[in-house]
Protein backbone atom coordinates (compact mmCIF):
# COMPACT_ATOMS: atom_id res chain seq x y z
CA UNK A 1 0.00 0.00 0.00
CA UNK A 2 1.55 3.20 -1.00
CA UNK A 3 0.41 7.09 -1.73
CA UNK A 4 -1.57 7.64 1.79
CA UNK A 5 -1.28 10.96 3.53
CA UNK A 6 -0.08 10.23 7.15
CA UNK A 7 -0.47 13.08 9.98
CA UNK A 8 1.35 12.91 13.15
CA UNK A 9 0.33 14.67 16.27
CA UNK A 10 3.05 14.70 18.73
CA UNK A 11 4.32 17.52 21.12
CA UNK A 12 8.23 17.39 20.34
CA UNK A 13 9.57 17.03 17.22
CA UNK A 14 13.24 17.83 16.33
CA UNK A 15 15.06 20.47 17.27
CA UNK A 16 12.78 21.04 19.28
CA UNK A 17 12.48 17.70 21.36
CA UNK A 18 14.72 16.28 24.52
CA UNK A 19 14.81 12.71 23.79
CA UNK A 20 13.70 9.45 21.78
CA UNK A 21 9.97 10.68 21.69
CA UNK A 22 10.89 13.38 19.19
CA UNK A 23 13.30 11.07 17.27
CA UNK A 24 10.76 8.20 16.73
CA UNK A 25 8.70 10.63 14.83
CA UNK A 26 11.21 11.64 12.87
CA UNK A 27 12.36 8.74 12.01
CA UNK A 28 9.11 7.11 11.69
CA UNK A 29 7.95 10.23 8.85
CA UNK A 30 11.05 10.09 7.01
CA UNK A 31 10.75 6.04 6.79
CA UNK A 32 7.11 6.74 5.52
CA UNK A 33 8.27 9.17 3.10
CA UNK A 34 10.62 6.75 1.48
CA UNK A 35 7.87 4.35 0.84
CA UNK A 36 6.01 6.79 -1.14
CA UNK A 37 3.49 8.16 1.46
CA UNK A 38 3.09 11.64 2.29
CA UNK A 39 3.56 13.16 5.86
CA UNK A 40 2.41 16.02 7.79
CA UNK A 41 4.02 16.71 11.69
CA UNK A 42 2.22 18.63 14.19
CA UNK A 43 4.39 19.40 17.37
CA UNK A 44 3.84 22.60 19.69
CA UNK A 45 6.77 25.03 19.80
CA UNK A 46 5.92 26.26 23.17
CA UNK A 47 5.65 23.30 24.99
CA UNK A 48 9.59 22.55 24.09
CA UNK A 49 10.24 26.72 24.95
CA UNK A 50 8.18 26.35 28.31
CA UNK A 51 10.10 23.18 29.25
CA UNK A 52 13.70 24.03 28.40
CA UNK A 53 13.81 27.60 29.09
CA UNK A 54 15.20 28.31 24.93
CA UNK A 55 13.66 29.94 22.56
CA UNK A 56 14.30 28.60 19.03
CA UNK A 57 14.03 29.85 15.70
CA UNK A 58 11.34 29.07 13.33
CA UNK A 59 11.76 25.73 11.36
CA UNK A 60 10.98 25.52 7.59
CA UNK A 61 7.71 23.71 6.76
CA UNK A 62 8.66 21.47 4.47
CA UNK A 63 12.37 19.22 6.71
CA UNK A 64 13.56 16.67 4.13
CA UNK A 65 10.29 16.24 2.60
CA UNK A 66 8.01 16.20 5.57
CA UNK A 67 5.64 18.63 6.09
CA UNK A 68 6.28 20.36 9.70
CA UNK A 69 3.73 22.23 11.48
CA UNK A 70 5.18 23.85 14.54
CA UNK A 71 2.39 25.22 16.95
CA UNK A 72 3.36 28.79 17.92
CA UNK A 73 0.76 30.72 20.06
CA UNK A 74 1.00 34.52 21.01
CA UNK A 75 0.17 33.42 24.69
CA UNK A 76 3.29 31.11 25.04
CA UNK A 77 3.47 28.77 27.59
CA UNK A 78 0.85 29.19 28.77
CA UNK A 79 -1.32 27.34 25.66
CA UNK A 80 0.54 24.40 26.71
CA UNK A 81 -0.17 25.15 30.28
CA UNK A 82 -4.08 25.24 29.72
CA UNK A 83 -3.82 21.95 27.50
CA UNK A 84 -2.20 20.35 30.30
CA UNK A 85 -4.77 21.43 33.10
CA UNK A 86 -7.85 21.11 31.01
CA UNK A 87 -6.70 17.85 28.92
CA UNK A 88 -7.75 20.20 25.72
CA UNK A 89 -5.99 21.53 23.31
CA UNK A 90 -7.75 24.99 24.32
CA UNK A 91 -5.36 27.88 22.41
CA UNK A 92 -4.30 25.47 19.48
CA UNK A 93 -7.59 23.24 18.62
CA UNK A 94 -8.82 25.24 15.90
CA UNK A 95 -6.00 25.55 13.86
CA UNK A 96 -5.25 21.46 14.70
CA UNK A 97 -8.51 20.94 13.46
CA UNK A 98 -7.98 23.13 10.21
CA UNK A 99 -4.76 20.98 9.43
CA UNK A 100 -6.45 17.67 9.97
CA UNK A 101 -9.50 19.14 7.55
CA UNK A 102 -7.33 20.74 4.80
CA UNK A 103 -5.06 17.04 4.68
CA UNK A 104 -7.83 14.55 5.25
CA UNK A 105 -5.17 12.05 6.30
CA UNK A 106 -5.70 8.46 5.86
CA UNK A 107 -4.04 7.89 8.96
CA UNK A 108 -3.30 9.93 12.36
CA UNK A 109 -0.62 8.75 14.44
CA UNK A 110 -0.53 10.19 18.03
CA UNK A 111 2.60 10.04 19.52
CA UNK A 112 3.29 11.81 23.19
CA UNK A 113 0.11 14.37 23.16
CA UNK A 114 0.54 15.32 26.40
CA UNK A 115 1.25 19.42 25.69
CA UNK A 116 -0.56 19.27 22.80
CA UNK A 117 -3.73 18.50 23.20
CA UNK A 118 -4.20 15.62 25.42
CA UNK A 119 -7.02 13.51 25.88
CA UNK A 120 -9.24 16.04 23.78
CA UNK A 121 -6.44 15.23 20.87
CA UNK A 122 -7.70 11.97 20.35
CA UNK A 123 -11.31 13.04 18.99
CA UNK A 124 -10.07 15.01 16.12
CA UNK A 125 -9.33 13.20 12.57
CA UNK A 126 -12.70 12.66 11.15
CA UNK A 127 -12.87 9.27 9.63
CA UNK A 128 -8.89 8.90 9.60
CA UNK A 129 -7.57 6.02 10.79
CA UNK A 130 -5.86 6.64 14.50
CA UNK A 131 -2.92 5.02 15.86
CA UNK A 132 -1.79 5.88 19.26
CA UNK A 133 2.02 5.16 19.94
CA UNK A 134 3.04 5.02 23.80
CA UNK A 135 6.48 6.60 23.46
CA UNK A 136 5.88 7.31 27.31
CA UNK A 137 3.80 6.13 30.20
CA UNK A 138 1.22 9.07 29.83
CA UNK A 139 -1.98 6.82 29.39
CA UNK A 140 -1.50 4.92 33.00
CA UNK A 141 0.87 7.70 35.08
CA UNK A 142 0.45 12.08 35.10
CA UNK A 143 4.45 11.95 35.32
CA UNK A 144 4.63 9.55 31.90
CA UNK A 145 7.63 7.79 33.34
CA UNK A 146 6.31 5.68 36.07
CA UNK A 147 8.68 7.00 38.10
CA UNK A 148 7.30 7.13 41.75
CA UNK A 149 7.83 10.34 44.13
CA UNK A 150 10.75 11.22 41.90
CA UNK A 151 12.81 8.81 43.44
CA UNK A 152 11.97 4.86 42.79
CA UNK A 153 10.68 2.82 40.08
CA UNK A 154 6.63 3.06 40.70
CA UNK A 155 4.79 -0.44 41.96
CA UNK A 156 1.78 1.13 43.19
CA UNK A 157 -0.26 4.25 42.27
CA UNK A 158 0.09 7.48 43.91
CA UNK A 159 -0.87 9.74 41.48
CA UNK A 160 -1.39 13.23 43.24
CA UNK A 161 1.55 12.84 45.88
CA UNK A 162 3.88 11.74 42.93
CA UNK A 163 3.13 14.88 40.96
CA UNK A 164 3.95 16.91 43.45
CA UNK A 165 6.65 15.32 44.62
CA UNK A 166 7.77 15.87 40.70
CA UNK A 167 6.86 19.67 41.15
CA UNK A 168 4.14 19.35 38.35
CA UNK A 169 0.57 21.17 38.60
CA UNK A 170 -2.15 18.26 39.63
CA UNK A 171 -4.68 17.13 36.10
CA UNK A 172 -7.60 17.24 37.44
CA UNK A 173 -8.86 15.87 34.29
CA UNK A 174 -7.63 12.51 35.17
CA UNK A 175 -10.42 12.15 37.68
CA UNK A 176 -13.39 13.10 35.47
CA UNK A 177 -12.88 9.90 33.00
CA UNK A 178 -11.90 12.36 30.23
CA UNK A 179 -9.26 10.31 29.17
CA UNK A 180 -11.50 6.83 29.55
CA UNK A 181 -14.02 8.38 27.39
CA UNK A 182 -11.72 8.96 24.53
CA UNK A 183 -10.39 6.15 24.05
CA UNK A 184 -12.69 4.51 22.06
CA UNK A 185 -12.29 7.35 19.41
CA UNK A 186 -8.34 5.36 18.94
CA UNK A 187 -8.78 2.38 16.49
CA UNK A 188 -5.01 0.93 17.06
CA UNK A 189 -2.93 1.09 20.42
CA UNK A 190 0.75 0.50 20.06
CA UNK A 191 3.28 -0.13 23.12
CA UNK A 192 6.90 -0.19 22.34
CA UNK A 193 7.91 -3.14 24.46
CA UNK A 194 6.38 -6.20 25.63
CA UNK A 195 7.15 -4.77 28.96
CA UNK A 196 5.48 -2.19 28.46
CA UNK A 197 2.40 -3.57 27.48
CA UNK A 198 2.37 -5.79 30.78
CA UNK A 199 2.62 -2.75 32.73
CA UNK A 200 -0.13 -0.53 30.71
CA UNK A 201 -2.46 -3.60 31.44
CA UNK A 202 -1.64 -3.73 35.46
CA UNK A 203 -2.29 0.17 35.95
CA UNK A 204 -6.07 -0.37 34.59
CA UNK A 205 -5.27 -0.02 30.89
CA UNK A 206 -7.90 -1.98 29.83
CA UNK A 207 -7.66 -1.01 25.42
CA UNK A 208 -5.84 -4.18 22.97
CA UNK A 209 -2.88 -2.87 22.67
CA UNK A 210 0.06 -4.61 19.81
CA UNK A 211 3.77 -4.25 20.14
CA UNK A 212 6.20 -2.45 17.96
CA UNK A 213 9.91 -1.57 18.58
CA UNK A 214 11.57 1.48 17.67
CA UNK A 215 13.96 1.25 14.54
CA UNK A 216 17.12 2.76 13.65
CA UNK A 217 17.18 4.47 10.22
CA UNK A 218 19.54 3.40 7.40
CA UNK A 219 22.66 2.80 6.88
CA UNK A 220 22.84 -0.63 8.50
CA UNK A 221 24.80 -2.89 6.61
CA UNK A 222 23.87 -6.85 6.60
CA UNK A 223 27.27 -7.60 7.74
CA UNK A 224 29.51 -6.04 10.56
CA UNK A 225 31.86 -3.37 9.03
CA UNK A 226 35.12 -2.32 11.15
CA UNK A 227 35.31 0.62 12.38
CA UNK A 228 37.47 3.07 10.54
CA UNK A 229 37.09 6.22 13.05
CA UNK A 230 39.45 7.64 15.22
CA UNK A 231 39.87 6.36 19.01
CA UNK A 232 38.30 9.27 21.66
CA UNK A 233 40.85 8.50 23.96
CA UNK A 234 43.91 6.08 24.49
CA UNK A 235 42.48 4.52 27.55
CA UNK A 236 40.06 1.48 27.34
CA UNK A 237 36.53 2.85 28.64
CA UNK A 238 32.90 2.22 28.81
CA UNK A 239 30.13 4.80 27.55
CA UNK A 240 26.93 5.55 28.51
CA UNK A 241 24.96 8.00 26.45
CA UNK A 242 21.77 9.91 27.36
CA UNK A 243 19.84 12.90 29.42
CA UNK A 244 21.27 13.16 32.96
CA UNK A 245 18.32 12.92 34.91
CA UNK A 246 17.69 10.98 38.19
CA UNK A 247 15.98 7.60 36.56
CA UNK A 248 18.59 7.18 34.34
CA UNK A 249 20.78 5.88 37.46
CA UNK A 250 23.75 7.10 36.56
CA UNK A 251 24.92 8.44 40.08
CA UNK A 252 24.42 3.89 40.96
CA UNK A 253 27.30 3.42 38.57
CA UNK A 254 30.45 5.97 40.39
CA UNK A 255 30.79 3.41 43.29
CA UNK A 256 31.55 0.63 40.19
CA UNK A 257 34.50 2.95 38.83
CA UNK A 258 35.70 3.41 42.12
CA UNK A 259 36.53 -0.15 42.47
CA UNK A 260 37.12 -0.49 39.07
CA UNK A 261 40.66 1.45 37.71
CA UNK A 262 41.13 -0.53 34.59
CA UNK A 263 39.30 1.52 32.25
CA UNK A 264 37.48 4.98 32.17
CA UNK A 265 33.84 5.51 32.14
CA UNK A 266 32.62 8.51 29.51
CA UNK A 267 29.02 9.61 30.31
CA UNK A 268 27.68 11.62 26.98
CA UNK A 269 24.99 13.73 27.57
CA UNK A 270 23.40 16.60 29.87
CA UNK A 271 20.88 17.58 31.94
CA UNK A 272 19.62 18.48 35.49
CA UNK A 273 21.84 15.89 37.53
CA UNK A 274 25.13 17.21 35.83
CA UNK A 275 26.58 19.08 38.67
CA UNK A 276 25.27 16.13 41.08
CA UNK A 277 27.26 13.67 39.45
CA UNK A 278 30.20 15.79 38.67
CA UNK A 279 30.31 15.96 42.78
CA UNK A 280 29.78 12.74 43.27
CA UNK A 281 32.58 11.84 40.98
CA UNK A 282 35.42 14.23 42.02
CA UNK A 283 37.53 11.98 43.51
CA UNK A 284 37.29 9.23 41.00
CA UNK A 285 39.40 10.05 38.38
CA UNK A 286 37.99 7.54 35.76
CA UNK A 287 35.04 9.05 35.46
CA UNK A 288 34.53 11.70 32.80
CA UNK A 289 31.54 13.60 32.07
CA UNK A 290 31.31 15.14 28.49
CA UNK A 291 28.40 16.80 28.29
CA UNK A 292 26.36 16.87 24.67
CA UNK A 293 28.31 15.43 21.36
CA UNK A 294 26.53 15.88 18.45
CA UNK A 295 25.69 12.66 16.78
CA UNK A 296 27.72 13.12 13.70
CA UNK A 297 30.69 12.64 16.57
CA UNK A 298 28.85 10.16 18.46
CA UNK A 299 29.20 7.10 16.48
CA UNK A 300 33.36 7.20 17.48
CA UNK A 301 32.32 7.01 21.23
CA UNK A 302 30.16 4.18 20.21
CA UNK A 303 32.60 2.18 18.15
CA UNK A 304 35.64 2.29 20.14
CA UNK A 305 33.79 1.16 23.76
CA UNK A 306 34.10 -2.02 25.71
CA UNK A 307 30.34 -1.82 25.85
CA UNK A 308 27.75 0.77 26.61
CA UNK A 309 26.22 0.85 30.52
CA UNK A 310 22.97 1.45 30.37
CA UNK A 311 21.97 1.45 34.19
CA UNK A 312 18.49 2.94 34.53
CA UNK A 313 16.73 2.49 37.51
CA UNK A 314 13.32 3.24 36.19
CA UNK A 315 10.73 1.90 33.67
CA UNK A 316 11.27 2.58 30.39
CA UNK A 317 8.80 1.80 27.18
CA UNK A 318 12.54 0.43 25.30
CA UNK A 319 15.55 1.73 25.25
CA UNK A 320 17.19 2.99 21.95
CA UNK A 321 20.66 3.16 23.47
CA UNK A 322 20.74 -0.09 23.41
CA UNK A 323 20.22 -0.46 19.28
CA UNK A 324 22.12 2.33 19.37
CA UNK A 325 24.93 0.76 20.83
CA UNK A 326 24.25 -2.71 18.60
CA UNK A 327 24.51 -0.88 15.60
CA UNK A 328 28.06 -0.01 16.40
CA UNK A 329 28.78 -3.65 17.35
CA UNK A 330 28.51 -3.07 20.97
CA UNK A 331 27.46 -5.31 23.81
CA UNK A 332 25.57 -3.78 26.21
CA UNK A 333 25.67 -4.35 30.22
CA UNK A 334 21.81 -3.24 31.20
CA UNK A 335 20.03 -3.18 34.72
CA UNK A 336 17.84 -5.98 35.13
CA UNK A 337 14.82 -4.28 34.95
CA UNK A 338 12.08 -2.95 32.67
CA UNK A 339 12.51 -3.86 28.90
CA UNK A 340 15.97 -4.27 29.01
CA UNK A 341 16.31 -7.94 29.50
CA UNK A 342 13.69 -8.15 27.18
CA UNK A 343 16.11 -6.73 24.39
CA UNK A 344 19.51 -7.97 25.61
CA UNK A 345 18.01 -11.47 25.83
CA UNK A 346 16.04 -11.64 22.42
CA UNK A 347 19.38 -10.80 20.79
CA UNK A 348 22.04 -12.28 23.39
CA UNK A 349 23.87 -8.85 23.11
CA UNK A 350 24.65 -8.15 26.67
CA UNK A 351 24.88 -8.87 29.92
CA UNK A 352 22.95 -7.65 32.87
CA UNK A 353 23.31 -6.51 36.35
CA UNK A 354 21.11 -5.83 39.27
CA UNK A 355 23.78 -4.76 42.04
CA UNK A 356 27.61 -3.11 42.03
CA UNK A 357 28.94 -6.73 42.24
CA UNK A 358 27.23 -7.73 39.16
CA UNK A 359 27.89 -4.76 37.28
CA UNK A 360 31.89 -5.03 37.94
CA UNK A 361 31.95 -8.56 37.23
CA UNK A 362 30.36 -7.62 33.87
CA UNK A 363 32.82 -5.30 32.92
CA UNK A 364 35.36 -7.54 33.96
CA UNK A 365 34.31 -10.32 31.89
CA UNK A 366 33.97 -7.88 28.98
CA UNK A 367 37.58 -6.35 28.93
CA UNK A 368 39.31 -9.27 29.81
CA UNK A 369 37.07 -12.00 27.44
CA UNK A 370 38.03 -10.84 24.08
CA UNK A 371 36.21 -13.89 22.95
CA UNK A 372 33.15 -13.34 25.00
CA UNK A 373 32.70 -9.58 24.05
CA UNK A 374 33.50 -10.37 20.68
CA UNK A 375 30.34 -12.96 20.30
CA UNK A 376 28.04 -10.53 21.77
CA UNK A 377 29.07 -7.93 19.17
CA UNK A 378 28.20 -9.80 16.54
CA UNK A 379 25.13 -11.04 18.45
CA UNK A 380 23.96 -7.79 18.88
CA UNK A 381 25.12 -6.33 15.41
CA UNK A 382 23.11 -9.18 13.85
CA UNK A 383 20.25 -9.93 15.96
CA UNK A 384 19.54 -5.65 16.30
CA UNK A 385 19.49 -5.66 12.44
CA UNK A 386 17.33 -7.89 12.39
CA UNK A 387 14.36 -6.96 14.98
CA UNK A 388 14.99 -3.23 14.96
CA UNK A 389 15.75 -2.42 11.61
CA UNK A 390 13.96 0.64 9.85
CA UNK A 391 12.49 -2.06 7.40
CA UNK A 392 11.54 -5.21 9.57
CA UNK A 393 9.78 -2.84 12.25
CA UNK A 394 8.09 -0.55 9.40
CA UNK A 395 6.84 -4.09 7.70
CA UNK A 396 5.38 -4.70 10.95
CA UNK A 397 3.77 -1.45 11.42
CA UNK A 398 2.02 -1.83 7.74
CA UNK A 399 0.82 -5.07 9.46
CA UNK A 400 -0.83 -3.44 11.71
CA UNK A 401 -2.04 -0.63 10.00
CA UNK A 402 -3.42 -1.51 6.40
CA UNK A 403 -5.95 -4.35 7.80
CA UNK A 404 -6.85 -1.48 10.56
CA UNK A 405 -7.65 0.68 7.59
CA UNK A 406 -9.01 -1.36 4.82
CA UNK A 407 -11.66 -2.67 8.19
CA UNK A 408 -12.66 0.92 9.48
CA UNK A 409 -13.37 2.10 5.53
CA UNK A 410 -15.56 -0.96 5.33
CA UNK A 411 -17.50 -0.12 7.94
CA UNK A 412 -17.60 3.54 7.24
CA UNK A 413 -18.77 2.37 3.84
CA UNK A 414 -21.76 0.17 4.94
CA UNK A 415 -22.88 3.03 7.18
CA UNK A 416 -23.39 5.32 4.05
CA UNK A 417 -25.91 2.42 2.94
Amino acid sequence: MSGLTFCFLTTFYPPFNFGGDGIDVQRMALALLRRGHRVTVIHDVNSYEWLSGRHLPDQPVMQDGVEVIGLRSGMGVVSPFLTHQFGWPVVQGRRITQCLRERAPDVIVFGNVSLIGGPGLLALGGNALKVYMAQEHWLVCPTHVLWKLNREPCESQSCLRCVVAHGRPPQFWRYTGALERRLPEVDVFVARSEFSRAKHREFGFSQPMEVLGYFLPPPYPEQPVRPTSERPQARPYFLSVGRLVRMKGLDSVIPAFRRYPEADWLIVGDGEEMAHLRELAADVPNVKLLGRIENRDLGRYYDHAIATIVPSTGFETFGIVLIEAFRHQQPVIARRIGPFPEIVNAVNGGLLFSTTDELVEAMRSLQQDAALRNTLATNAYLGGRERWFEDAVMDRFFELVEPALAAKRKRLQMNRV
